[in-house]
């Protein structure tokens, strides 16, 4: 809640929160991704208690999955923080890909991209005009009323980083959410989306990450580079840029020096 205070004062756009059930603790799994040891706050009860304490910065999820829930609930949910923000809400989605989530959530491998898709025209028709009626193979909804809708448009940020899932979320969300990587592979990302039609804002997540098996190179988006860094994703086509410190376990009182600075230095 600090740091979103922080960003909310210091003029900052937006805040973003990951959605993480849980970390495999099977004797053989290796953290090959660099998730966080510390467990994740429900990212939509985290975003209500956000809009309650700030006045003006975006709510982002970056990202949730929606297939860990019904849809139809989801887009209550999601709609519900939009009124207690006044309209500041946005959604990151993506399908998600840690097999241990989808067995805990009872989430079947088989059709699971296209209840994806389904899940994401079930949420738009939610929030479209009443009556809203559904019928698909993985959701069904009867004629119903169904509320409340948000105060205006929602956009949903697609995320992913396989080509499939990229040209996915140019065709059915509003624009791209992605993590950072390296520059090469952030670029690749990026031209699958505009060479799939994709038109909308992109976001991407970065944050000077740990060394591991996925990364080669020194660790870029770190305090020291973060103003060059910026610039080459603004040169790169990068609408916005979500900057994470917790990825490394920084401090609370550090992160918040550190966004304390970078302002200073941008605005």
């Amino acid at each position: 809640m600090e740091v979103a205070s922080a960003a909310d004062r210091l003029g900052f756009h937006a805040v973003a929160v990951f959605e993480r059930l849980l970390l495999p603790a099977a004797p053989d799994w290796v953290n090959y991704a660099g998730l966080p040891e510390d467990p994740a706050y429900d990212a939509l009860e985290t975003l209500t208690w956000v809009a309650a304490a700030t006045e003006r910065v975006r709510l982002h999820t970056a990202v949730l999955v929606p297939l860990f829930q019904q849809p139809i609930v989801l887009a209550r949910r999601v709609a519900t923080i939009d009124h207690f923000s006044r309209g500041r809400m946005d959604l990151g989605i993506a399908l998600g890909w840690l097999p241990e989530e989808f067995v805990a959530t009872g989430v079947p491998e088989r059709g699971r991209a296209a209840a994806y898709e389904e899940a994401v025209a079930v949420l738009r028709a939610c929030w479209g005009p009443d009556p809203v009626e559904f019928s698909g193979e993985h959701f069904t909804i009867p004629p119903a009323k169904i509320g409340p809708k948000p105060l205006s448009p929602l956009s949903l940020y697609g995320g992913g980083v396989t080509r499939p899932a990229i040209e996915r979320a140019a065709r059915i969300t509003d624009g791209l959410t992605l993590a950072f990587r390296d520059w090469d592979s952030c670029r690749e990302s990026i031209n699958w989306y505009r060479d799939a039609g994709g038109t909308g804002d992109i976001i991407l997540r970065a944050g000077p990450m740990k060394p591991h098996p996925m990364l080669e190179g020194p660790p870029a988006f770190t305090q020291d580079s973060i103003l060059d860094d910026l610039q080459r994703a603004a040169a790169e086509g990068i609408t916005r840029v979500d900057w994470d410190l917790n990825i490394i376990d920084t401090p609370i009182p550090d992160q918040l020096a550190a966004f304390t600075k970078l302002a200073e230095r941008v605005w």
